[in-house]
């Protein structure tokens, strides 16, 4: 028996679009769904990348996106729809993440996170909510960050961006919580990703330091001094979209090992 059937009974048979799922944390959910018999449409920017990953999820179907653009959004989910019927799940997974003084944060950095980390997740959430609206039910779990919670130097626009993701998360679900839908956020930690790579090699290049120190710099903002794998924040989205989640709704649940309590 699949080990997570159990889980299945909301989301077995229902479309569930994953944004940026077609590597890091994006990927980890669109399998973790895909397990528990969901009908699954990953999208992302770069269409080799999501049609390797499809291969891995058999029935499963991509669309190139890029978030912060209205129009290839509204595409993509125009065509998803058509394929597999209206989204009951959506996953806003795509961000990116950029450093740099506040001083020496340009006007293009500032726009370009807040397009990729918030307008994205604002563009998604429009195309899914009135058909959510009409079934009396629907899924939305917006991947935040810790940085939508406190603060971090050195990533002022990213962290704008993910705490107007928080706040943008508690507005819709205080407007649906009577129709069926849950809207939450998930918030990682340090999480082992392609992402987090580059995070290591920028402390690397800027202060001389060895990969094991950049690492160990990073683990220890975690009090368990380890980094977050994307199959645990999987398993906290997937218990968001199963029996028994009903009441969560609104919430920004942190996946990192106590950072944030």
């Amino acid at each position: 028996m699949n080990e997570f059937a159990g889980k299945a009974s909301l989301v077995s048979g229902k479309h569930a679009v994953v944004t940026g799922g077609a590597r890091g944390i994006g990927a980890a959910i669109a399998h973790r769904l895909h397990a528990m018999g969901a009908k699954v449409t990953i999208m992302g920017r770069d269409q080799a990348a999501l049609a390797a990953a499809c291969d891995t999820l058999e029935g499963s179907a991509y669309q190139v996106a890029d978030v912060t653009d209205q129009v290839s959004v509204g595409t993509a989910f125009e065509a998803a729809s058509e394929n597999f019927g209206a989204v009951e799940v959506l996953i806003n997974n795509a961000g990116a993440a950029h450093s740099a003084p506040f001083a020496k944060t340009s006007h293009a950095l500032w726009d370009h996170m807040i397009a990729v980390n918030l307008t994205g997740m604002f563009l998604c959430q429009q195309q899914v909510i009135e058909a959510m609206r009409a079934a009396r039910w629907g899924r939305i779990v917006n991947v935040v960050s810790t940085a939508g919670l406190i603060g971090y130097a050195y990533v002022a626009a990213y962290c704008a961006a993910k705490h107007g993701a928080i706040g943008l998360t508690r507005a819709v679900a205080l407007e649906v919580a009577r129709e069926g839908i849950t809207v939450n956020a998930v918030c990682p930690g340090f999480t082992e990703t392609d992402l987090l790579e580059d995070s290591i090699q920028n402390i690397m290049d800027t202060t001389g330091r060895s990969r094991e120190e950049a690492k160990k710099s990073l683990k220890a903002v975690n009090p368990q001094r380890r980094f977050i794998q994307p199959n645990e924040i999987a398993s906290t989205v997937a218990w968001l979209c199963s029996a028994g989640s009903d009441s969560i709704n609104g919430q920004s649940i942190a996946v990192a090992g106590g950072e944030v309590m």
